[in-house]
């Protein structure tokens, strides 16, 4: 490898972070998929996510939701915030009574060390959450 592609992909890694999202926008992303409604942290919804990942180029995450998928109150959908990869909205997930438990799991990339967001939306309009920090050792932009 030539000396100028090594600096080429430091000045690329190093320039990412302008364009990494901020707690902020995450915070707005979340208010919106919450459609004005308050977050309330809540245990039954569960983020699962290593603290400490070795690697974050595809990091295994689950959401699970003690909480029934049929009814007046249930979960129709399930949505994954990161705080500082470039795009804070991971994915949105609907479910249905089909769907026969709130779960959901994914692989993801983490650019660096950060925190991860859960949100379980009710059907009667209610938001609860769970938060998860997580450190990354080797950034996914570095390979």
């Amino acid at each position: 490898m030539k000396r100028r592609n090594i600096v080429a992909a430091t000045l690329a890694c190093s320039v990412v972070p302008a364009a990494w999202s901020t707690p902020e926008s995450m915070a707005a992303a979340v208010r919106a998929f919450a459609g004005g409604a308050p977050v309330l942290p809540n245990p039954k919804v569960r983020l699962d996510i290593s603290p400490l990942v070795e690697n974050g180029n595809a990091v295994p995450v689950s959401v699970s939701v003690d909480h029934p998928v049929e009814g007046a109150d249930a979960v129709v959908a399930i949505a994954l915030f990161n705080e500082r990869n470039p795009q804070h909205d991971v994915g949105v997930f609907t479910l249905s009574p089909a769907s026969g438990r709130a779960f959901v799991a994914t692989r993801i990339r983490l650019a660096t060390s950060q925190k991860l967001v859960a949100l379980a939306k009710l059907a009667d309009g209610r938001c609860w959450s769970h938060t998860v920090s997580v450190e990354v050792t080797l950034a996914a932009c570095i390979e």
